[in-house]
């Protein structure tokens, strides 16, 4: 396209006004012009509109122009700001440059990007940047004009309104139905959506349970609440009642009648507490005026869901930002008769019937936690493992974890995969045959049980709630989401909290600090950020594991061996000594870094209440806990957590 230009000749030089005015991507002036007077030059360009500002170009000695590489990279730049609407001068491999793209995106607005790597007078342009906005960086944004910055800035803009305002028809937040949505009702959603509304924010509590296979459901609370922590560590409590019965008799208790459990006055009890916990949050959600809706969430275009209830209603909600935390749920095994005869824990605490004769798959801490505690109740309990018990975890605690189980007359089965369920038997438990194959060499294995137990994992409930819509990207492998140290998604509206987050521990305290922590820093002026390293966590097994900071083998990993000393020592709790049991079981140790004056840097015992133990520990290791402070430390007598006041035994690596 050729387009006319409106030149005036003045001692010597040149003044250049577009008339019409295009977005140049390239020039090449070159005509013959009178000695004084107007006269008109050809410039090819691209097509477009916009307007460019005067330049100056010089007059040759036969009277014809020419414009230096550097007049012409600032004409080119000014042509490019003032004729695009959104400008990004961009690298294309800078990360930062494409999350600009992406939040422009997000937000349905048309951008125009300069690559300048690819681009051949890309270090003159930004040369030219540099000079018109003292920023050397890319990216370099430019709205209606007006210079905005790189991406921290832009983002700024984005979160305080100022780009919505430049942008002039993005629509503004109190057009929205609500301040936020967060989608889920468990741990970290209820608290970030109470925290976003003590803040004074309008809020809506999206969560909505996918029945199991076998039908199961529950109330509003999450998994931790209605089919994790809580009913886990009741039923776990009830196995220790159980052998403190047995103990009871060294202590002096008579009783004539053999004590037996009922599984189902268990239960009922359990399900009673929980239902108080549903309603309680329910409760919670309308003092804090939070809309809570049992619906499943579902993105259909920016800043709008799509809300489905039971009974296949649908209601559709706006708001500037939304919350993801709609957490996991159980993995199957994708064999034969798995979801069909199977359980996994979303069943198991609702079970309205005795389990009976249980096969375990699995070897992750759900599946040694519900192992340990049906033994307890008397079951006959067997567990199959395809590896490693507790991966992730110590694995010298790990292996400690499954003698003391074994010993308590739990069965593993190690090796093995199961490859089909089948239904010998109807009935409640009914009875199941279940085959399963090595995973080192030819050997099969047969069984026979009344209940199978899945619990090999778990997945997050990212998939089917319209992310890819709206662009939220997730890792594919698991289905977990990628955030940055404030939690925020690739798409800057989007935040994500809980299990659901990639690299992130899956525990409830962490999801609810998360959430409380999210609502601050939107709605309340806060910078505060969760803090992931150290985080104490407790495995409720029957000898159970309580653990701060990284395992040995990490540790080793990440400081090396010549660089650890590991202090560790055997412990007998003073209760079990008068029933005479479980000697050289209980178990402690801290791993310290030698480069950093003995900083403690892993902490893991094994024994009663280890969960009580490890909570107090915690706290010091965050203050940087040393060898030396807990050698100084003077312990309670007679307590489990007074080994750690004591010398305790160096650990050698050969």
């Amino acid at each position: 396209m050729i387009l006319s230009q409106c030149l005036e000749i003045k001692r010597g030089k040149l003044s250049l006004a577009f008339c019409p005015p295009p977005p140049c991507e390239w020039f090449s002036p070159s005509r013959r012009l009178p000695r004084s007077g107007r006269g008109v030059a050809a410039l090819g360009v691209s097509p477009g509109v916009g307007h460019a500002p005067p330049l100056l170009a010089e007059r040759g000695a036969r009277g014809r122009f020419h414009l230096s590489a550097a007049r012409l990279s600032t004409l080119r730049v000014r042509t490019l700001i003032a004729t695009h609407r959104v400008m990004i001068f961009s690298k294309s491999y800078c990360p930062y440059c494409h999350r600009v793209k992406e939040l422009f995106s997000s937000l349905g607005v048309q951008y125009y990007a300069l690559e300048l790597d690819v681009t051949d007078d890309g270090p003159s342009i930004q040369q030219v940047l540099a000079e018109l906005t003292n920023q050397r960086t890319v990216p370099n944004v430019f709205i209606n004009g007006k210079h905005i910055g790189g991406c921290d800035a832009t983002y700024k803009a984005y979160e305080n309104g100022t780009l919505q305002r430049i942008l002039g028809d993005v629509k503004d937040a109190e057009t929205y139905d609500y301040d936020l949505i967060v989608i889920g009702g468990g741990s970290g959603g209820l608290a970030c959506s109470k925290e976003a509304a003590t803040l004074g924010k309008k809020v809506m509590v999206l969560d909505y349970v996918v029945p199991t296979p076998l039908g199961t459901s529950w109330g509003l609370g999450g998994t931790c609440v209605n089919v994790g922590c809580i009913p886990k560590k009741l039923m776990h409590q009830a196995a220790l009642l159980g052998q403190a019965l047995k103990d009871s008799r060294a202590y002096g208790w008579q009783y004539d009648e053999q004590v037996k459990h009922n599984w189902e006055i268990m239960v009922e009890a359990v399900q009673n507490y929980i239902g108080s916990l549903n309603w309680g949050y329910r409760l919670s959600l309308r003092e804090k005026s939070v809309t809570y809706q049992n619906s499943y969430g579902e993105f259909v275009e920016p800043h709008k869901i799509k809300a489905t209830n039971r009974k296949g209603q649908v209601t559709y909600h706006t708001a500037e930002t939304f919350v993801l935390a709609t957490g996991e749920r159980p993995r199957y095994l994708g064999i034969p008769g798995d979801k069909e005869y199977c359980i996994t824990s979303d069943d198991l605490f609702s079970l309205p019937y005795c389990p009976g004769k249980t096969l375990v798959v699995g070897a992750s801490y759900v599946a040694l936690e519900c192992a340990g505690f049906l033994a307890g109740l008397g079951l006959d309990v067997t567990v199959m493992v395809r590896s490693i018990l507790l991966r992730g975890f110590d694995q010298e605690m790990a292996e400690k974890i499954g003698a003391h189980m074994e010993t308590h007359g739990v069965t593993f089965i190690r090796k093995f995969v199961p490859t089909q369920v089948e239904r010998l038997e109807d009935g409640t438990p009914g009875r199941l045959k279940v085959t399963a194959k090595s995973t080192e060499g030819p050997e099969f294995f047969e069984g026979e049980y009344n209940t199978v137990l899945i619990a090999i994992g778990r997945d997050a409930c990212t998939r089917n709630i319209g992310l890819q819509t709206i662009g939220v990207k997730i890792n594919e492998k698991n289905g977990k989401v990628p955030v940055n140290d404030e939690e925020r998604t690739n798409v800057p509206y989007v935040y994500a909290i809980g299990d659901i987050l990639d690299g992130k521990l899956e525990l409830t305290p962490v999801a609810i600090q998360a959430g409380k922590l999210l609502a601050r820093r939107l709605y309340g002026g806060s910078s505060t950020k969760c803090d992931y390293i150290n985080v104490p966590t407790t495995v409720f097994t029957p000898l159970e594991y309580g653990s701060c900071g990284l395992a040995e083998e990490k540790a080793i990993e990440e400081y090396g061996k010549q660089n650890l000393e590991v202090y560790h020592s055997l412990f007998w709790p003073l209760e079990w000594t008068v029933p005479g049991r479980d000697n050289n079981t209980c178990y402690a140790k801290i791993i310290c870094n030698k480069l950093d004056g003995n900083r403690v840097v892993g902490f893991h015992v094994l024994g009663p209440n280890a969960g009580e133990v490890t909570q107090g520990f915690a706290a010091a290791i965050k203050c940087g806990l040393t060898k030396e402070l807990l050698d100084e430390t003077i312990g309670i007598h007679p307590t489990c957590a007074e080994v750690r006041g004591k010398r305790t035994l160096f650990k050698a690596y050969l």
